[in-house]
């Protein structure tokens, strides 16, 4: 139909934390949501996937965007940006990008980590 019902889904080291609102018929969504969540000093990745709710079936994955401990590593004050989503199923072609934000908040001491979805295509 050319439009899809994208949502995302927040997983922190493969175990989902956040769930968005779905955005119905769109290419461009726009979610205007945020959530605060407890980040392991040992944490080893944040991924945001892409979905798209399906009624009839299982929902597809649009793709990912993974940020890393490597990542903040080479961005201690951060990075903002748009970030192409990679694909999840090696048979799939993904399409679409994230425009992200990702800040470390603190003191080595008591170090946050937000991470911010600008916008998406």
């Amino acid at each position: 139909t050319g439009s899809s019902d994208p949502y995302c889904i927040v997983k922190i080291d493969d175990e989902t934390i956040i769930r968005t609102a779905t955005v119905w018929k769109t290419l461009s969504p726009f979610w205007g949501e945020e959530y605060e969540v407890h980040l392991q000093p040992t944490f080893h990745s944040v991924s945001i996937y892409v979905m798209d709710e399906d009624a009839l079936s299982r929902d597809d994955v649009i793709g990912k965007v993974c940020i890393t401990r490597d990542m903040l590593a080479e961005h201690p004050k951060g990075y903002s940006g748009w970030v192409s989503l990679s694909e999840v199923d090696p048979d799939e072609e993904v399409q679409g990008e994230i425009h992200l934000q990702v800040e470390v908040l603190g003191s080595q001491g008591s170090r946050r980590l937000r991470c911010t979805v600008l916008e998406a295509r």
